[in-house]
């Protein structure tokens, strides 16, 4: 909405808004908030609002625990499903220590540092998320089970796909806020499910990322139901991804598609521990259509990155091999940054790969890269990586990797 922090004091006064949240995250990308109250907002946008960062994972222990959230008035949104009488508003923030000092943990500042080093090369990234999830079914104390809502397959309807009208109040929801889904549709598992959104600047992408979670908890939720972002909730059934898709362009719109692709490719195993930060993360690899090589070809889902059938401005690559456990500000900054290293160095584009990579034999896989196995191979190669050792403070390298 781009408002200013004077028209966001305006609207809350005018509005009926009694709480404002201060959304922003931890390091793994988990949302936190802290709500305020009106006569606040004053002080939240010319100092800053403190919090106890020692009780927030990742973010340091008792001796230094003060740390001051500033909220960023262009990501104002109401939350629609709160009451219309005493609103509740939603803006996200940057995160600086006492002295002023960006916390050098506040990963949404990463991301955009990332996208002002783009800028200063006249380079301009967009992202798109297409998020699975599965619902679950609540037992009588209301405590998740791993019951799914549904037994529906890939693009089922109504009544086998139970999870439709869900679906539609969470995108109904969302416009309400701002943002922007395309399409939704029963996944491939039972219960599971997948919403699509638009292109968008990076760091709205991220935004929206973070949102739409929140959102689709809360009205599985209302729904008597539980959803569950994990990248593998069930053995043996398909795993949850967070496919990126991902388009570039410069002043001159000169073709950096390739480029970015390579850079991409060249960097992949050093920063897929941020991507898949669990356990569970690896066991969706190499199955369900979940990369297992680095690798890409056109519209070729078996493959890592596949370049979708569009034109124009919808002309993208699509990254499949992250799932929702990542946090979207650390993902988006790394795929920026390994762009911009292909970019600037004309990285080659390797051999297309035109082959069902789940069918082909050992001789053909034997030609390419393959992603990290377990969690285990993916820290290990982020702590030799001089690329994360060059983008990201040391802090969030140690609690990833040690």
């Amino acid at each position: 909405m781009n408002y200013s922090a004077q028209e966001v004091i305006q609207y809350v006064g005018e509005e009926d808004v009694k709480f404002i949240r201060l959304a922003f995250c931890d390091v793994y990308g988990k949302q936190k908030n802290i709500s305020i109250m009106p006569g606040e907002l004053p002080r939240a946008f010319e100092y800053g609002i403190a919090v106890d960062a020692s009780s927030i994972e990742g973010f340091g222990d008792e001796t230094h625990s003060d740390l001051l959230l500033h909220p960023d008035p262009a990501t104002l949104a109401v939350l629609p499903w709160r009451p219309e009488h005493g609103r509740v508003v939603r803006m996200f923030c940057s995160i600086t220590r006492p002295g002023g000092a960006i916390f050098e943990c506040d990963t949404r500042s990463i991301l955009k540092r990332a996208i002002d080093d783009a800028k200063a090369i006249g380079v301009e990234f967009f992202f798109g998320s297409e998020l699975e999830f599965y619902l679950f079914k609540l037992d009588e104390n209301g405590k998740p089970t791993k019951e799914p809502y549904d037994d529906a397959g890939y693009m089922d309807i109504a009544p086998d796909d139970k999870g439709e009208n869900i679906r539609r109040e969470i995108c109904l929801n969302l416009e309400q806020m701002g943002i922007r889904p395309e399409s939704s549709h029963h996944e491939k598992g039972p219960g599971q499910n997948e919403i699509d959104f638009r292109f968008a600047n990076p760091l709205t992408a991220a935004d929206d990322a973070m949102a739409f979670q929140t959102v689709v908890k809360t009205f599985a939720y209302r729904n008597g139901l539980w959803a569950d972002f994990s990248p593998k909730p069930l053995p043996g059934k398909p795993g949850n991804g967070f496919h990126i898709n991902m388009s570039v362009k410069n002043d001159a719109n000169h073709i950096l598609l390739p480029y970015m692709i390579a850079g991409i490719l060249a960097y992949i195993q050093d920063f897929t521990v941020f991507l898949n930060p669990l356990e569970r993360s690896y066991e969706r690899f190499g199955s369900n259509k979940a990369p297992k090589y680095i690798s890409w070809s056109s519209e070729n889902r078996s493959q890592l990155i596949r370049i979708p059938a569009a034109t124009g401005e919808y002309r993208r690559a699509e990254l499949r091999s992250p799932d929702p456990a990542t946090n979207p500000y650390l993902a988006y900054a790394l795929l920026i940054y390994a762009g911009l290293d292909g970019i600037q160095n004309k990285l080659d584009l390797p051999p297309v790969s035109d082959v069902n990579l789940y069918t082909a034999d050992e001789r053909t896989l034997k030609q390419y890269r393959m992603l990290p196995a377990s969690l285990a191979e993916a820290k290990a190669a982020a702590l030799k990586s001089k690329f994360i050792a060059k983008h990201l403070p040391e802090p969030i390298i140690d609690i990833y990797c040690k």
